[in-house]
């Protein structure tokens, strides 16, 4: 139990958010298109967590950009039918809003699909900030995000824990100085996870509330 954070910064995707199905999807979708037969489901789950620019930069830098865009459409078309809320997650957010926490959303997907997801899985009116890739200029793991979140809540590290299911949000959490919490859930496995070291690991999303004292 931490008396002392009054500040919970989440992650999106694969942690308040069931996109895993969506996002392998759309990476297989995108890739397919430019690499008929050299990706396989396995091949792209270390693609889950970090920015499209960074994946695909590391596969194409000259046709990134246009890559991203067909993973784009394909994402938005098909959002709805493979986004999943995650057991507990929507009881646990009302809580600690009810309860006056302060409560932001740190992404790296653009604002537009952020929005989307929680309004779809109904976790919009709970979150009254959201930094995403369109708010930073450097992604997590780098802590501006963090930083920004913190601003807008006026927050600091001391007070914050970051919750989240890759290691760039427990790396972000560290980098800014807050405390960490990692999802068990993760399609990453609880395993990979634990090796970066989270002051955290939360078996279900309620766990969040033991750890900061409700």
């Amino acid at each position: 139990m931490n008396k002392n954070i009054d500040t919970i910064l989440f992650d999106l995707d694969g942690t308040l958010v069931d996109t895993n199905e969506l996002i392998i999807s759309s990476f297989l979708h995108t890739l397919g298109k430019y690499y008929p037969d050299k990706f396989k489901r396995e091949d792209v789950l270390p693609f889950m967590g970090p920015s499209l620019y960074e994946t695909f930069g590391g596969i194409d830098p000259e046709r990134a950009e246009e890559m991203i865009r067909e993973y784009r459409t394909y994402n938005h078309e098909n959002h709805d039918l493979l986004v999943k809320e995650f057991k507990g997650v929507n009881e646990t957010v009302k809580r600690l809003k009810d309860n006056g926490f302060k409560i932001a959303i740190v992404s790296t997907k653009i604002l537009d699909t952020v929005v989307k997801g929680l309004k779809l899985t109904k976790l919009d009116p709970y979150f009254d900030v959201i930094v995403a890739l369109d708010h930073v200029e450097k992604p997590k793991p780098d802590p501006e995000a963090i930083y920004v979140a913190l601003k807008q809540l006026d927050s600091t590290s001391e007070k914050a824990i970051m919750v989240g299911d890759n290691y760039h949000d427990i790396l972000a959490g560290k980098n800014a100085g807050t405390k960490t919490a990692a999802v068990a859930w993760s399609l990453k496995g609880r395993d990979f996870l634990a090796k970066y070291e989270p002051d955290f690991i939360l078996d279900e999303m309620s766990d969040l509330l033991k750890i900061v004292g409700e």
